[in-house]
């Protein structure tokens, strides 16, 4: 697998498509400028990768929904990237007997039928349109990059792959099918990409199961065909000087949603995993809804991506290092406005020519950073409004209390007030942050029945829903899964001191009551599941894990070989739904892995969908609302 990245390996796909599919980026292809004709999967794709500059270099002028209403552009390329449904091959037809645009280059994110390829052939005789149909391309781009080691296969239209979707009781075998066969694309897809045959493990009799068996056929088919394989120039072999090799093959660990379900509940306490819990976060997207003073409804909505330095460096830092790095910024930026303003002072007051020129020469550098210091204040301003955001949240619903509490259960800890406690507490946090609460208690401790009743008696009296607790105690009596000592986390919290005031009197982040909470380092059970694969450790929950080789012959696929070596590349993917618990435990990983040692493990996260813990109990509300039926 390439060191480089998945953002990176997506992006330049994207843009040799953009280019008319020209592979040498660099050259102009005639027409010059182009149209872009995006579904909304295409707009989901393409959204965290290229922003409207990066669209314009590439010679895109305008771009455009498929289903909006469209003028005709005569003298414009147009690059449509859609998937290949009905509806839109409909749509596509009937652009062409409009006559809308001078040429056409089709890219499908996944394959296009043969049944549809004619439909498109038909309408273009009817058009009389065969020679602007320049070409159709299978693009195999059927999953969304957020980082450079995260992705996920569904924004729109989640709820197609969702852990609902999966586990409703009522699901028809053609409908598990279905999504199944939607997973495996977005997984062929990405490993198509990357141009990686990975060796897969998965646990038997659940969805994950089914995926990977899919994936297997659909790999070792794609394998047969020698001519047209999609990984002939796999990263073992011929690729450019610029994607450096490793030889060993990475390894894809397919896992259910159902192998850990306290993490998705569990409130969290780094920036980036507190802005998809509390706020509305989505392709790399946050948007803060406001009112102002005269009641009026706002709304903001920033980008945070690589280029922004704060945010990489910050993403998995605890909140109240991050409040304090934000004032710390802003510190010194006034500071070097100030510098600026007493240089030029001094200019006006200098009679010396020495100290003229000096403070001149000064000046001249401190005006030529300009430009660099209006940017960072910037990204500072966007930072402070989205942490004032995240703290408003903290104190209103009190969830360093929460967070506290739920790490002493996973890490079976001595609890200073139980759960019930806090739920009896009107003042302490929303329904759903008590649920929540409860539902960890719940699975990561051994409750009498009567202690359960008490549970969903306290819960129904603070007015919360209990359809999600009536779900995961049917779930935890028929579920297969070990009676979650996977909730043995070995982590826990400290409480270092009790802010007083984090920051200066004059700043917005005053933390007072709000507790500095210092994460301890622990692993989550699929950081765990991924360790032991990886470097080969005995560990009894993986011990019947299905091994399957695409690159094997079909006599031996089902024999595991013990492995000669450790794995320095893996991919995991979650079936169900993932999170940004999750994924920075498994950075936090391949961090320690980099420690003295020569290979460092490097690990993508992949999920069918991000969920935040509202979301997630939402799900599980509707699975316990059907049990009631």
């Amino acid at each position: 697998m390439s060191t480089l990245s998945i953002t990176s390996e997506q992006k330049r796909t994207l843009k040799v498509m953009l280019n008319l599919n020209n592979k040498d980026l660099k050259s102009r292809v005639e027409p010059i400028w182009r149209v872009l004709i995006y579904d909304r999967r295409g707009q989901d794709v393409i959204a965290p990768l290229l922003n409207n500059k990066e669209l314009r270099d590439i010679g895109v002028v305008l771009h455009l929904a498929l289903h909006s209403d469209r003028d005709s552009i005569p003298d414009a390329a147009a690059v449509y990237f859609v998937v290949p449904t009905d509806e839109n091959i409909t749509r596509i037809c009937s652009d062409l007997r409009n006559h809308l645009y001078d040429h056409y280059y089709l890219n499908f994110i996944t394959p296009v039928s043969h049944h549809k390829i004619e439909d498109l052939a038909l309408a273009c005789l009817e058009a009389d349109a065969t020679k602007v149909i320049k070409k159709v391309m299978d693009q195999y781009l059927d999953f969304i990059s957020l980082e450079d080691d995260m992705f996920i296969l569904r924004q729109h239209n989640k709820e197609e792959v969702s852990y609902y979707a999966i586990n409703r009781a009522d699901v028809q075998e053609s409908e598990m099918e279905e999504v199944m066969t939607k997973i495996c694309d977005g997984l062929f897809a990405l490993l198509a990409t990357l141009e990686v045959v990975p060796i897969i493990r998965c646990p038997k009799g659940n969805a994950a199961e089914m995926v990977a068996e899919k994936l297997n056929k659909r790999l070792r088919e794609n394998l047969q065909d020698v001519k047209n394989n999609l990984f002939k120039g796999n990263s073992f072999a011929d690729l450019s000087e610029q994607r450096p090799l490793t030889f060993q093959r990475p390894l894809l660990i397919i896992l259910d949603r159902n192998m850990d379900m306290a993490t998705p509940l569990h409130h969290t306490w780094t920036y980036q995993a507190l802005i998809h819990d509390v706020l509305q976060f989505k392709l790399n997207r946050v948007t803060i809804n406001e009112v102002d003073e005269h009641a009026r409804k706002k709304s903001q909505t920033f980008d945070l991506n690589c280029d922004d330095e704060f945010w990489q460096k910050h993403k998995t830092t605890p909140f109240p290092q991050v409040a304090k790095s934000v004032q710390e910024e802003l510190e010194a930026y006034k500071n070097s406005e100030e510098e600026v303003k007493r240089l030029r002072n001094n200019m006006d007051s200098e009679n010396s020519m020495d100290l003229l020129s000096n403070n001149t020469a000064k000046l001249t550098s401190a005006v030529q950073s300009l430009p660099e210091l209006l940017k960072k204040k910037s990204l500072i301003d966007m930072h402070t409004t989205i942490a004032t955001a995240i703290l408003d949240q903290i104190k209103k619903r009190k969830l360093d209390n929460f967070f506290e509490l739920e790490e002493k259960i996973l890490s079976k800890s001595i609890l200073d007030k139980t759960p019930l406690d806090i739920i009896k507490d009107s003042e302490t946090g929303s329904e759903t942050d008590k649920v929540r609460l409860c539902l960890i208690n719940f699975l990561c401790s051994s409750l009498s029945d009567d202690e359960i009743n008490e549970y969903e008696k306290t819960l129904e009296e603070a007015g919360c829903d209990l359809n999600a607790f009536r779900y995961l105690r049917r779930w935890k009596t028929f579920s297969r899964m070990p009676a979650l000592a996977n909730c043995q986390y070995g982590g826990g919290t400290k409480t270092v001191n009790m802010f007083s005031k984090l920051m200066t009197q004059g700043s917005q982040f005053v933390m007072e009551g709000v507790k500095n909470l210092v994460l301890k380092k622990h692993f989550l059970p699929i950081t765990r599941i991924v360790s032991a694969f990886m470097e080969m450790k005995n560990l009894q929950e993986i011990e019947d894990y299905r091994y399957f080789d695409p690159k094997l012959s079909k006599a031996t696929e089902n024999r595991t070989p013990e492995p000669r070596t450790s794995f320095q590349d893996a991919i995991v993917f979650v079936v169900g739904g993932g999170n940004y618990i999750e994924y920075q435990n498994l950075v936090e990983y391949c961090k320690q892995s980099k420690t003295g040692k020569p290979n460092p493990k490097r690990v993508i996260y992949g999920c069918t969908d991000l969920v935040n813990a509202d979301q997630f109990i939402e799900q599980l509300s509707r699975l316990g609302a059907e049990l009631q039926r």
